[in-house]
């Protein structure tokens, strides 16, 4: 039995259209006028946000070395905020400063910084359920493709993690590669002829040690998937009782490093990056997710995801594919968010990526990512919103940024979901440009119809599975009803075709 996901509430909708039919006289223009602003705000800038569950308290940790908890995925509370040694959560890194940063990091590492400081990206944090201890992972970080994963240890997710260790590195050459511990695992003419490309390090490859990820598979045993640009996202299994890597044999046919591990996607320094799995139970399908383009506010930062009957591979997308070396990226990979326009909306959500995901303890589903702002600047902020999976087993993000919404196995009527929608089409692009919404109809004879657009609709009785056909494009999605940004109820849908999301609000 599917569980219950989230979504339920006695609608109210502004201008909503109980029935029409294809005949009728429709009005097709957008308009905002009669529709309420509001801006839900997290209260935090969490860049990178990976998140926690811990008794009801929800924790994200980001790159800078920043933290925030909060109990109902909306509103959070800063625990941790910059590079200094007063830092609670991360601070006791600068105590043992001279190991932590000894190979990349800081301006008196091995390799020196591109600016001179200290970084600290991208952590996960996991409980070790064989040591009863919480488990951090992040990278320490010189330039763009010299990086060091490294572990720490705490008794409270809060912290103060203590630095245990480093585990992989990369950005190495011929000068610095006996800094490292590449040599324990393969041989030196190997390294040397294999990881080093006219006397660098041969990146494209090989990965970015970066944005490490650590999760339990269905059986218990416990991996960390990782890389940024360079050679690709690869995956590691580690041993639960130490949190250390466990370094496999080499296959070459089947893309297996003995020191970095198995490339799962990715690889000639394409955009690619920020990876993390997740595991549904409902689907026995292993999620894997990654971001695409620069992370600025127009560089076109966005969300695919992937799926794989295994935890080792291989991930495809809808139309069973995923990039390898070199690839045109942006023709693989479900795309579940980018930018995007949506009524209630105050500003353009831009570059929202660099998720993490995972399934509540209430069985809910959702993916937390950080956004950007049309408005000029740099600032972002953590969101999170629901996911709710298709009948074929793809992940649906719902539009709004989750407030509580609750949906059941029994769904809702027709006259729930008949009416006028804004709809926006995210695309498959990497690209600046925002996801503006049309008109459409859902009519009550299943045509659907909208400014140059046609097509039918159609719902699975006493579920909130729904179809729709727009101009020969298939989609298979949810119905949901929820809250806009401005408190406003609304019907809502999210429907995925050809690696591509639709969302669309009643109003």
């Amino acid at each position: 039995m599917k569980r219950f996901v989230s979504c339920v509430l006695a609608v109210s909708m502004v201008g909503s259209l109980t029935a029409c039919s294809g005949s009728e006289s429709k009005n097709y223009a957008v308009s905002y006028d009669d529709i309420a602003v509001g801006d839900v705000s997290s209260g935090v800038s969490v860049h990178d946000p990976s998140i926690l569950e811990v008794d009801g308290t929800y924790y994200i940790y980001g790159s800078h070395m920043t933290a925030a908890k909060s109990t109902d995925l909306l509103n959070w509370e800063s625990i941790a905020d910059g590079y200094m040694k007063t830092n609670p959560v991360y601070g006791q890194i600068y105590d043992v400063a001279d190991e932590a940063f000894a190979y990349a990091g800081s301006k008196d590492s091995i390799i020196k910084t591109d600016d001179g400081g200290t970084h600290v990206w991208a952590p996960d944090v996991i409980f070790n359920e064989t040591t009863g201890l919480y488990y951090m992972y992040y990278c320490t970080s010189s330039t763009w493709n010299a990086s060091n994963i490294c572990y720490a240890t705490s008794t409270s997710p809060e912290g103060p993690f203590e630095w245990q260790g480093a585990l992989i590195y990369s950005g190495f050459s011929n000068r610095n590669i006996e800094y490292t511990d590449v040599l324990d695992y393969v041989d030196e003419d190997f390294a040397k002829k294999t990881y080093i490309k006219a006397g660098a390090y041969n990146y494209e490859d090989y990965p970015n040690a970066i944005d490490p990820t650590v999760f339990y598979d269905k059986s218990g045993r416990m991996w960390m998937v990782y890389g940024s640009w360079s050679g690709g996202i690869f995956l590691l299994e580690l041993d639960p009782s130490t949190g250390l890597v466990i370094h496999p044999s080499a296959d070459e046919e089947n893309n297996v490093d003995a020191y970095f591990g198995k490339r799962l996607i990715g690889g000639g320094h394409i955009s690619i990056e920020g990876p993390y799995i997740m595991y549904d139970p409902d689907t026995d399908y292993y999620y894997l997710f990654v971001s695409y383009g620069n992370l600025t506010s127009n560089g076109g930062y966005q969300i695919r995801v992937f799926r794989s009957n295994e935890v080792d591979g291989e991930y495809i997308d809808m139309n069973g594919e995923y990039p390898g070396k070199s690839a045109m990226h942006q023709n693989y990979g479900l795309k579940l968010s980018g930018n995007y326009k949506l009524p209630s909306l105050e500003r353009a959500y831009m570059a929202t990526g660099h998720n993490s995901a995972f399934v509540d303890s209430d069985g809910k589903e959702y993916v937390v990512y950080h956004t950007r702002f049309n408005d000029g600047t740099e600032n972002h902020s953590p969101r999170v919103h629901q996911m709710l999976m298709n009948q074929e087993g793809w992940p649906c993000m719902l539009p709004y940024q989750t407030q509580g919404e609750t949906v059941f196995d029994t769904g809702y009527e027709e006259a729930d979901v008949v009416g006028r929608y804004y709809m926006i089409d995210q695309g498959t692009d990497i690209s600046s440009d925002i996801a503006n919404p049309i008109i459409i109809y859902l009519n009550n004879d299943y045509s659907l119809d909208g400014k140059n657009v046609s097509g039918s609709w159609s719902m699975v009785d006493e579920t909130y599975y729904m179809s729709l056909t727009i101009d020969g494009e298939d989609y298979s999605g949810v119905f949901c009803k929820m809250w806009d940004e401005a408190g406003t109820e609304v019907m809502t849908f999210s429907a995925v075709g050809s690696n591509k999301s639709l969302w669309g609000v009643k109003y």
